[in-house]
């Protein structure tokens, strides 16, 4: 078979198709807790001082997360970004994480030009399809610098904001997204952001749903520097964790 479809121009034989064998053993769960975890160990953490412990532990839980909110986000340097690099790592085994290019010379030759802007969809209750973009993946092209743009809120959250940093992210505010497609820095990011999230229903777990007819301001941003936008989405989001 030559990989072209009758009656399509598509010709599956030039796609790159890279997946990793699913390992969800011990080792790689401890990677995605310490990565996803956050999430619950910080809202934890929080009733607990609030409802059952004492002034001391009271004192240095919030004196830690006081701390946290305190320190750069990149807190301790090259240490947490190997082990935010070992996680990712770990995840890719933990998820199965499969991987499908159909046009990687075209993304080569642009990512050495501009910026590349990975527009990822869905949101879904966590975006956390976007870390097959980490570089040290080498999954998509787009160089050792590229980053996944997410929420300013989870780097106003004490803990979160390492951990979000040390596997490659940072807020999709204007200044950093404009500040990226000037230096040719390829980054992902998912256009639909929360408000998908909002409109889950819970009555209809099977929806997808996605909000992008009102998101068209980036698509003015990637016009004014010439950057190539490329459309990308992320099955099984919904399972994952089943």
């Amino acid at each position: 078979m030559n990989g072209v479809k009758n009656g399509s121009s598509v010709d599956s034989s030039k796609w790159r198709v890279n997946e990793t064998p699913q390992d969800c053993g011990l080792v790689p769960s401890i990677a995605v807790s310490l990565w996803l975890g956050w999430n619950g160990i910080v809202l934890c953490l929080v009733l607990y001082a609030i409802i059952l412990a004492n002034s001391l532990h009271r004192t240095v839980i919030f004196g830690l997360m006081t701390l946290s909110l305190l320190l750069p986000p990149d807190f301790p340097g090259k240490a947490g970004h190997k082990l935010g690099d070992w996680i990712m790592l770990k995840a890719e085994q933990y998820f199965g994480l499969k991987t499908i290019i159909e046009d990687e010379e075209g993304l080569l030759k642009y990512s050495e030009e501009k910026a590349i802007i990975y527009a990822f969809s869905p949101h879904d209750m966590l975006p956390f399809g976007v870390f097959a973009f980490n570089p040290i993946l080498n999954r998509v092209p787009g160089g050792s610098t590229m980053h996944c743009l997410m929420t300013s809120a989870i780097f106003n959250i004490p803990f979160l904001k390492h951990v979000y940093t040390w596997v490659k992210a940072k807020p999709v505010d204007k200044k950093t997204f404009m500040g990226r497609l000037h230096k040719n820095k390829s980054f992902t990011f998912c256009p639909g952001g929360v408000q998908e999230v909002i409109l889950l229903d819970p009555q209809k777990p099977d929806d997808l749903v996605l909000f992008l007819q009102n998101r068209k301001g980036f698509i003015k941003l990637a016009l004014s520097t010439g950057s190539p936008i490329v459309p990308v989405f992320g099955f099984n989001l919904d399972g994952t964790f089943g």
